[in-house]
């Protein structure tokens, strides 16, 4: 298969989710969109539930790497700059909450990102914890999941919820903040 259609499959996938929402979204609309067949969409993907998956687990995996700068404070601040990147991005922003509500609506979607995407990413947040305590920044017993909802959520918050803008300035506010919460 060529890595060609594959990437503008998955282009044309997440314009349509963005124009349409998930539940309205069509596979055959992602192929003409992408310019294929639906057959070269379906040798990849044999379902929307499928194709919605693998493209959130590989995407939402690789659009926010986890650094190792040798300090929580930079490792903290370079995700922050990574995330608010991402967060910004048009399709991103609708997709979002799209993906949220749906699911609410679908537990084989809500199941299957919980215990494959919000798993990986959590694991990989934890390792920035976990070199923080090893370089002695942060205590034996820093909680990592607190870690990891601090991180992405006052982002999230600010920017697709409320709708507001983060400035370089806020990012070195928030970084501060949640070190010298996992700190204490």
């Amino acid at each position: 298969m060529r890595t060609s259609v594959t990437d503008a499959l998955t282009r044309a996938f997440f314009e349509e989710w963005a124009r349409t929402g998930i539940g309205a979204l069509s596979l055959e609309r992602v192929a003409k969109r992408a310019g294929v067949g639906k057959a070269a969409l379906y040798r990849r993907w044999p379902s929307k539930h499928d194709m919605a998956i693998e493209l959130i687990r590989t995407v939402g995996v690789e659009l926010t790497p986890i650094p190792d700068s040798g300090s929580l404070h930079e490792d903290i601040r370079l995700i922050l700059l990574s995330l608010r990147r991402v967060l910004r991005h048009p399709l991103i922003r609708r997709i979002l909450p799209d993906l949220h509500a749906e699911m609410a609506r679908t537990s084989a979607l809500s199941i299957e990102i919980r215990n494959t995407l919000q798993t990986e990413r959590r694991a990989r947040g934890a390792l920035i914890v976990d070199r923080a305590i090893a370089r002695g920044e942060l205590p034996a017993n820093a909680d990592k999941d607190l870690a990891n909802d601090a991180i992405a959520s006052i982002l999230y918050w600010r920017m697709i919820v409320t709708g507001g803008h983060v400035k370089r300035r806020d990012i070195d506010k928030i970084v501060s903040f949640i070190v010298a919460g996992l700190a204490a």
